[in-house]
C-alpha cells in the first residue's frame, strides 16, 4: 500500500506537476478546438466512406474493441486510485491554509479562491483529460461495427473533452468528485464490456444487452453531477466564493445540454413504444437510437 501511495500520490513528477501551455501537451485552446474539429471531421468522413461503398456488414475488428475496453478500464482505475490518494494527501498538506473556512468535504466541492492548477490533484485531472482522447476511439469502433453516426455521440464526446480542459485551465471547483465518480463508472462499464468482448459468460447469455448496467451508471453519474453542482453553488455564496466559478457556470450549461439529450432519449423510448428506443451500445455515453437497428452483440468474425 505504501508503494502504491508513492507511485500514485508522492512521486516527484506528480507532486511538482504544473498545468502550463508551454510544458503540458494539449494545453492550448487552439489544440482543443483543432482536436474536436479533427474528431468530428474524421468521424463524418469514415461514416460517409462506408455509406458510399454500401458496406452493410460490420468491419471485422478482431480483439480491438475488447482491448480498448480493457485499456479504458485500466486507465480509469488508475486515475480513480491516483486521484483518491492524491486528494487525501493534498488535504493533509494544505489544510492549514483553508481549515478556518472549509472542511475537507467542502474543499472537494469548492476550491479556495486563488487555487492554481498545480500539484497532485491536477496531475490526475490532466491524466483524465488525456484519457478522453483514448475514449474518442470508441466512436470509430462503433462506426466500423454499426455504420451509424449520431449527433448525440459526437456532442457527448466533444463536450466532455471541452469540460475536462476547462477544469484544468480555470482550476475549476467540483472536478475531484466529478472525476472520481466518472472513472468509477467507467471501470464498471468498460470492465463489463471487456468481459463480454472476450466471450466470457454473462447473465442472460453472451448476447445480453448491457442496457440495465449502462442506465444505472448514467443515472448515478447524473445524480452525482446534480448534487455536486448544487453543492458548489451553495458554498460559493455561503463560504466566500469558489475558484473557477465562471468556468463552472459554463460547465453547468454543458451538463444541462447533456441532461436534455438523456431525457429526450428516454422520454422517446417510453412514449414511442412502437420504435422501442433504447440506448446505443457505446456505454456510458448518452446515445439513443431505435432498438430495431441494434444487433445482438457478436464477436467479429
Amino acid at each position: 500500500m505504501l508503494g502504491a501511495r508513492y507511485w500514485l500520490a508522492e512521486h516527484p513528477a506528480i507532486v511538482s506537476f504544473r498545468w502550463s501551455h508551454a510544458e503540458s501537451w494539449g494545453s492550448t485552446w487552439s489544440f482543443l478546438f483543432s482536436s474536436i474539429a479533427i474528431y468530428v471531421v474524421a468521424s463524418l468522413t469514415l461514416h460517409l466512406f462506408l455509406s458510399l461503398f454500401g458496406r452493410r456488414r460490420p468491419v471485422p475488428l478482431g480483439p480491438i474493441p475488447a482491448l480498448h475496453s480493457l485499456a479504458m478500464a485500466f486507465v480509469s482505475a488508475t486515475i480513480f486510485l491516483g486521484l483518491l490518494f492524491s486528494s487525501l494527501a493534498e488535504i493533509r498538506d494544505t489544510r492549514w491554509f483553508w481549515r478556518r473556512s472549509k472542511t475537507p468535504l467542502q474543499w472537494l466541492f469548492c476550491f479556495p479562491l486563488g487555487t492554481r492548477p498545480t500539484g497532485r490533484v491536477f496531475f490526475w485531472s490532466y491524466a483524465f483529460y488525456l484519457s478522453r482522447f483514448l475514449h474518442l476511439f470508441r466512436t470509430f469502433v462503433s462506426i466500423l461495427r454499426r455504420r451509424r453516426l449520431t449527433f448525440s455521440r459526437l456532442f457527448y464526446h466533444s463536450i466532455h473533452l471541452c469540460m475536462s480542459f476547462l477544469w484544468l485551465e480555470f482550476s475549476q471547483s467540483f472536478q475531484v468528485l466529478a472525476i472520481l465518480s466518472t472513472t468509477l463508472a467507467y471501470v464498471v462499464v468498460f470492465g463489463y464490456r471487456f468481459w463480454v468482448g472476450v466471450g466470457l459468460p454473462v447473465a442472460g447469455g453472451t448476447g445480453a444487452c448491457c442496457f440495465p448496467l449502462v442506465l444505472g451508471c448514467q443515472i448515478a453519474l447524473l445524480g452525482c453531477n446534480l448534487v455536486c453542482h448544487l453543492g458548489v453553488l451553495l458554498l460559493h455564496f455561503w463560504k466566500g466564493g469558489c475558484n473557477g466559478i465562471g468556468a463552472w457556470v459554463f460547465n453547468s450549461v454543458l451538463n444541462a445540454a447533456l441532461l436534455l439529450v438523456f431525457l429526450n432519449c428516454h422520454v422517446r423510448r417510453f412514449i414511442d413504444k412502437g420504435k422501442r428506443l433504447s440506448l446505443d451500445e457505446d456505454c456510458p455515453s448518452l446515445h439513443c437510437r431505435p432498438s430495431s437497428e441494434l444487433q445482438p452483440y457478436k464477436k467479429d468474425q
